[in-house]
This record gives structure tokens, sequence and C-alpha cells, in this order.
């Protein structure tokens, strides 16, 4: 039989990185390390405590720790993942003037004049009500590469919304 002399493409070389701020990174690693280290243990107990009390296949404890032993384990299986493709953006260290990955935004909304705030983030970092606004989000897109001064206009399901920037940092 003939070796195929075409090689694997990684997963790597498919995938390009994904980026996200050192503290989304720090959050991803903290979730994988009590996962591992707390929830994946007792889930183990669990199951291992279910086992004892007999019949399985009617044992509705030993079927729940299961499950969720499958969904701790999917979630572990995500977050390496995302580890592994994550591009870190060290938000202080840049230095521009206009908005891209990282930058807090501060901009008014042209027709009500209200003020608001959003860093932006990658998509697992993204808590609107905390300010983390995902890059995917058509605001965060409207935003790229644009100034303090410039106005945007974003299609929202109630029209068009026109926002003006404020000021951008890095932080």
């Amino acid at each position: 039989m003939r070796e195929n002399s075409v090689s694997m493409i990684s997963l790597c070389e498919l995938v390009d990185k994904i980026p996200v701020t050192l503290r989304g990174f720090n959050k991803m690693q903290d979730e994988l390390r009590r996962l591992k280290t707390v929830e994946r243990p007792a889930v183990i107990a669990a199951i291992a405590e279910a086992r004892e009390l007999g019949d399985l296949s009617e044992n509705a404890e030993y079927h729940a720790a299961k499950d969720k032993q499958g969904m701790i384990e999917a979630r572990i299986n995500d977050i390496e993942a995302k580890i592994s493709l994550a591009e870190i953006v060290d938000t202080p260290t840049i230095k521009a003037d206009d908005v891209r990955f990282g930058a807090t935004v501060k901009f008014v909304d042209c027709e009500t004049d209200k003020v608001t705030c959003y860093q932006i983030v990658g998509s697992d970092e993204a808590d609107i009500p905390n300010g983390l606004l995902p890059i995917t989000a058509p605001l965060a897109i409207a935003f790229i590469s644009k100034r303090v001064g410039d106005v945007i206009e974003v299609k929202t399901p109630g029209g068009i919304k026109s926002y003006e920037i404020l000021e951008i940092k890095y932080e």
C-alpha cells in the first residue's frame, strides 16, 4: 500500500488565533483549574457514591452525576481548545488613536445624549451589563478603526442609531 504524501493539516493551521484580553485569559485559566481540581473530583465522588446504591439502571443519582460529568468534560475540552488558540492582547501596551480590539470606548447616543462606555473584548469575555462588548457585536464592528469625534451609524431593531466617539482608552 502506498503511503499518502499529503500531510495532515493541524487544527491550529485551519483556525486563526482568537484574540482575548489578559483578564479574559486569566479568567479562562481560573475556570479550567476549578473544573479540574474541584468540579471533576466532586462528580467522580458522586458517581462512586451512586454506584454503591446498587442497580444503576434505575439510579437517578448515578445518571444525574454522569450527565454532570459529561458537561464538565465538555466544558474542560472547550476551554482547553480556546486557550490553545488564544492570542493574548495586552491592552495597556497598545498605543493607538483609533479603536481596536481591547479599546475602551466612551460614546454618546446622538439622539438621547446618553453616554455609555464599553471595552471591546473577545466573544467569550463578553458581559454587556458590566461594560464588556464582544468584538462580534454590530456596535463593536462599527467602532473598529474609528477615532475620537467620529460619528458611526449602527442598524438596530429600532432603526438606525448614531453614536459619537468621545474617548478611546487602552487600559
